[in-house]
C-alpha cells in the first residue's frame, strides 16, 4: 500500500493506492473532484474507475461533499459511521448545513482560493456503515476507529501494519500549533478521543488540516488543557452574539 497526499481545495486529501484499486480516506469537497481525477488519471496514470472506496469521516463540506458525485462518476462505494439518523436532520440541521458551507467558503477565501461550487446533499446515502474497530471491506488492512467529539460520528482510519492513523478534523494545525477544531459538539467524548489517539502512538499521524504531525506528550497535554469544557458550536456562538446585541440595544 502506498499513501498519497493531494493538495485539495481547503484541506489535504489522502489516497491509498494498491495494484488493483484505490481508496480515498475522506470524502473531500465538491471542489476537490477535479483535483482527485487529475491526480488519478495523470499522476498515477490509472482509470478514474479504479477508485473503489470513499470513506466519509464526518458530514462537513470538505469531508463529505464529493462522495455522492464520486460514486456517480466512478462506481465507488461510500463508507461511513453506523448511525440511525442524519447529522443535518430537521430544521436545525438544514440551517447548520448552510452555515457549514458558508464556513468552508470563508476558509477558501482566507486561503485565496477561487470561488467554487461547494453545495452537496445534507443527507448521506452510504453503501456501507461500520462500527468501531471494523475493517473496511476490500481494504481489510484499514480499520475504522470511532473518535467523536468534533461531531457525533467522527471516524479515524488506522493502518496498523504501517502504523498510520488519519484523524480527519480531530485536531487542526494553526500557526504550527495543534488545537481543537471548531465546532466541538461533545467535549467529554472529544477528550476521550484525543487520549485514544495518543495511546495508539502511531508512527504517522495525519490531519486533514495540517498534514503529517507529531503528537508528543507536551502537545497532547496542551490539547487536553485547552480543549473546550462546554460545547463550542455555531448555535452557542450565535446566541452569545445575540445576547450581547440585545444587551446593547435594550434599556437596562
Amino acid at each position: 500500500m502506498k499513501l498519497h497526499a493531494i493538495d485539495g481545495y481547503i484541506q489535504t486529501i489522502y489516497l491509498a493506492e494498491y495494484s488493483d484499486k484505490l481508496m480515498l480516506l475522506d470524502g473531500a469537497s465538491r471542489a476537490d473532484i477535479s483535483y482527485i481525477k487529475q491526480f488519478i488519471t495523470h499522476e498515477l496514470q490509472r482509470p478514474f474507475s479504479d477508485l473503489a472506496v470513499v470513506v466519509v469521516t464526518h458530514m462537513h463540506p470538505d469531508h463529505a461533499g464529493a462522495a455522492h458525485k464520486l460514486r456517480k462518476l466512478t462506481g465507488c462505494k461510500i463508507v461511513s459511521a453506523k448511525r440511525d439518523s442524519h447529522w443535518y436532520g430537521g430544521i436545525d440541521g438544514f440551517v447548520m448545513h448552510l452555515t457549514d458551507i458558508a464556513l468552508a467558503r470563508w476558509v477558501a477565501n482566507r486561503k485565496r482560493k477561487p470561488k467554487r461550487n461547494l453545495w452537496y446533499s445534507r443527507k448521506l446515502r452510504p453503501d456501507i456503515q461500520l462500527s468501531d474497530g471494523q475493517c473496511i471491506p476490500d481494504f481489510e488492512d484499514w480499520k475504522v476507529l470511532e473518535t467523536p467529539g468534533h461531531t457525533d460520528r467522527d471516524l479515524s482510519l488506522h493502518h496498523e501494519k504501517q502504523s498510520i492513523l488519519y484523524v480527519a478534523d480531530l485536531m487542526v494545525e494553526v500557526k504550527n500549533q495543534l488545537i481543537s477544531p471548531f465546532p466541538v459538539f461533545h467535549p467529554n467524548q472529544y477528550k476521550v478521543s484525543i487520549k485514544r489517539v495518543y495511546n495508539l502512538d502511531p508512527e504517522v499521524l495525519l490531519l486533514a488540516h495540517g498534514g503529517k504531525v507529531q503528537l508528543t506528550g507536551e502537545v497532547f497535554h496542551h490539547l487536553l488543557s485547552t480543549a473546550p469544557r462546554t460545547p463550542t458550536t455555531h448555535w452557542r456562538a450565535t446566541k452569545v452574539k445575540l445576547r450581547g446585541l440585545a444587551g446593547a440595544i435594550l434599556p437596562k
